[in-house]
């Protein structure tokens, strides 16, 4: 299975937020693979949890997410949020009044 690198991703999305959010991200230099996980369970749930360790240190966390959000992504970490919880924050949005640039903790 081929990984879609963020950065890939990005350029074909259009999205018209902070363009340069990533050239800051501080997964920009890791393996990709980390945040694509094969599964949330088991040995993954590790890798999932190293992800989120990259992203808790990130100053664009923020953006990252919002991007994730703004164009639906299913898979990965982006953020510091899985897919489940990406999902749980689309989900909830509108009812809660929230925009695409949820921030979770």
């Amino acid at each position: 299975m081929s990984v879609p690198h963020k950065a890939d991703v990005r350029h074909k999305t259009g999205v018209s937020h902070r363009a340069d959010w990533w050239s800051h991200a501080a997964c920009r230099t890791a393996d990709p693979e980390l945040f694509f996980p094969i599964s949330a369970a088991g040995p993954a749930a590790e890798q999932v949890a190293r992800a989120k360790a990259v992203c808790a240190r990130c100053r664009v966390r923020r953006d990252c997410l919002a991007f994730a959000l703004a164009t639906r992504q299913v898979h990965g970490v982006w953020g510091g949020t899985s897919p489940e919880e990406r999902q749980v924050l689309l989900e909830k949005g509108p009812a809660a009044g929230l925009g695409d640039a949820v921030m979770v903790s």
